[in-house]
């Protein structure tokens, strides 16, 4: 096997660090949120921590389309910034604002008014909905906020600037857990507000990542706003927005919803209680661990789109290193989830949890899951995130990423979960190894070459 691609050009492996750290430090901050408040919430008791996990459904949903979003706008504003062309990158974001926040606001209103029959249509536990309904309330409404300010970040990402995300996010975690430790628990002279404490933390969390955004954006030397090109993006632009994020959006949105859809069948399963709550604490040990390879999946969007948009020339080579980077980061994820999990998790966090027997038993099961997947996982994100998305080929990394979940995985859980009734490790190891089914179809579609597309020409031509 010829490995003469991983040969590149001095201080390449470099660039590829020095992108995804950020990115990395990033994501972990953001899911170390969603952590605490796991964690917090989960100290109040393990009804209360399934309440916000099945709350989160939704909200997930919205985080996932505002991704899908950045997403697309990352295919248009790499290739952009390979080219050196600001007025395109400031008429991508303002359409990016247009769409994220209205669709944010749209959903935010319906969860506002409609929160029980919301969370109703994922689980059929009582306890469960009225627990969660103030929760999904108020946490909806940030999320107005937060669309804004991701488009925003995500931009920065594109044009090779990752810290400002990661700053932001660090600073909003700050908030969130400080707020959380005080409302939740009633500090400082306030009431015990429990899962309501929650939501309002995280709502203020959102408030500081805007104003941030915000104050940065006004005061930005190397992307500097261009209010006309961002408030009158133009037709040719809002054609090729269409075109190259539509599908990065449906496959976000769809790859959510179906990935959602696994907390509304446990939701209907027998000892749903137990099954979400481990879930939920698999979960967020899993995304922590896991954002290494989501911080490899963006910097190859953001080097392959650049080399892209300077003609290409290297960007085949480069895409077949950097899955192999995605490769071997999997197994250095898998071994590090599981040291965490067994040394550190188990004995020392786990038993903080008000968690049953059963609840923990699963738990320890679906992270043996998570880890065995981990490499195929990386090398699927990557290949689909990164490469494909980032040479332009976002129908194709659409289809890789959607079809396996929807017509295998999500119909196999269904007839394990609620019609046969099979064991649960059966049921974990099929939802976590989802991954695998994309990596031959992601593999073929490399090696092809038929992924590069200079999406930038639509709008010179």
């Amino acid at each position: 096997m010829n490995f003469s691609y991983l040969r590149r050009e001095p201080g390449f492996y470099r660039r590829v660090f020095t992108l995804a750290l950020p990115v990395v430090l990033q994501n972990l901050i953001t899911t170390s949120l969603g952590f605490m408040d796991t964690f917090m919430v989960g100290l109040v008791g393990q009804e209360q921590m399934s309440a916000v996990t099945v709350a989160n459904v939704p909200i997930y949903i919205i985080q996932l389309i505002v991704f899908g979003l950045q997403s697309g706008s990352r295919v248009l504003i790499s290739q952009f910034w390979g080219r050196g062309d600001r007025e395109s990158i400031n008429r991508v974001m303002g359409i990016g604002f247009f769409v994220a926040g209205g669709i944010s606001t749209l959903c935010a209103l319906t969860m506002g008014l409609f929160p029980r029959q919301v969370l109703m249509l994922i689980t059929d536990n009582a306890r469960l909905v009225e627990l969660g309904t103030s929760y999904i309330r108020i946490v909806g409404f940030s999320y107005i906020l937060n669309s804004l300010s991701s488009i925003y970040i995500g931009m920065q990402q594109s044009i090779e600037n990752p810290r400002f995300g990661m700053t932001v996010f660090a600073i909003s975690t700050v908030c969130n857990t400080v707020g959380n430790y005080i409302l939740i628990f009633g500090k400082l002279g306030l009431p015990a507000l429990g899962i309501t404490g929650a939501a309002i933390a995280t709502f203020s969390s959102r408030v500081v990542e805007f104003v941030i955004s915000l104050v940065y954006a006004l005061r930005c030397k190397q992307m500097p706003l261009m209010p006309a090109c961002i408030l009158r993006p133009g037709k040719a632009t809002f054609r090729s927005f269409v075109k190259f994020s539509t599908p990065v959006l449906l496959n976000e949105t769809l790859w959510g919803t179906g990935t959602s859809l696994y907390t509304v069948i446990m939701g209907h399963m027998a000892g749903s209680t137990d099954l979400i709550s481990a879930y939920t604490v698999a979960g967020n040990i899993d995304k922590m661990v896991t954002v290494a390879i989501f911080g490899v999946a963006a910097a190859a969007a953001v080097i392959v789109g650049k080399e892209v948009g300077m003609g290409g020339k290297n960007a085949y080579p480069i895409g077949q290193a950097l899955t192999f980077v995605a490769f071997c980061t999997g197994f250095g994820v898998a071994i590090a989830e599981q040291l965490l999990f067994w040394l550190v998790l188990k004995p020392h966090v786990l038993p903080l949890f008000s968690m049953t027997a059963a609840s923990a038993s699963l738990c320890v099961t679906m992270m043996i899951c998570y880890s065995i997947s981990a490499p195929l996982h990386a090398f699927a994100t990557t290949g689909i995130v990164g490469v494909l998305r980032g040479g332009g080929d976002v129908r194709i990394a659409m289809l890789i990423d959607v079809l396996p979940l929807w017509c295998f995985t999500l119909p196999l859980l269904v007839l394990l979960g609620l019609v046969l009734h099979a064991p649960i490790a059966i049921f974990c190891f099929i939802m976590a190894t989802e991954s695998a089914l994309k990596v031959p179809f992601g593999l073929h579609r490399i090696r092809s070459g038929k992924w590069i597309h200079d999406v930038t020409q639509d709008l010179n031509a």
